[in-house]
């Protein structure tokens, strides 16, 4: 599909407020990308295509992900925002027409996080949170800190999500403490110099 027929076709599944930030995801995608040597084209698909389930509902989203083969543990079936993730790799595949492997693990980790993370997820995990229609206090420190450091990034936008979801009594999914480990583990050896 090209891009302009995905957009049409998005356009379909979000509503106008995500579609805006699609497209911011897919711009800051982008730009991180070609400052960390990532494929672009790849980049962008991802950031387009990682809230293509965002707008269904939370029975569209468990069908998606059963019609996949994902076992409905309790876990990362709390919500509609820890579902989406999955869900939207299955419609990236099914609807999108998307086989590439990293595409689909960046749209499916987008929100969790996970244990060792390719530098794509972690591009489309960082420009979902970082894009410029997101205004929050902290946004302009963590831009700053994409474009210097991919990995310190990740670790800082992982710990505000982790700080945010345990101020506000919520399920902290397992995938996103496990990202924190890895990620923590991996900053205190470069940090040493291993």
């Amino acid at each position: 599909m090209k891009e302009q027929e995905i957009c049409d076709l998005l356009k379909t599944y979000l509503d106008e407020e995500r579609y805006t930030h699609t497209l911011g995801v897919r711009d800051c995608a982008v730009r991180l990308a070609g400052r960390y040597g990532v494929d672009i084209d790849k980049a962008r698909l991802a950031g387009l295509l990682h809230d293509c389930a965002k707008c269904l509902s939370k029975e569209s989203m468990m069908s998606k992900m059963r019609e996949a083969g994902y076992e409905l543990g309790r876990g990362i079936f709390q919500n509609e925002a820890l579902m989406h993730g999955p869900a939207g790799a299955v419609v990236a595949r099914q609807v999108f027409g998307v086989q590439d492997p990293e595409i689909l693990s960046a749209i499916e980790c987008h929100t969790t996080g996970k244990k060792n993370m390719s530098t794509l997820d972690k591009i489309i995990y960082l420009a979902d949170i970082i894009e410029p229609n997101r205004d929050y206090p902290g946004v302009d420190e963590l831009r700053a800190a994409a474009m210097e450091d991919l990995d310190k990034a990740v670790l800082l936008g992982l710990r505000r999500g982790i700080e945010r979801v345990l101020a506000t009594n919520r399920y902290l999914h397992p995938r996103t403490i496990e990202a924190w480990n890895d990620m923590l583990s991996t900053q205190k050896n470069v940090d040493r110099g291993n």
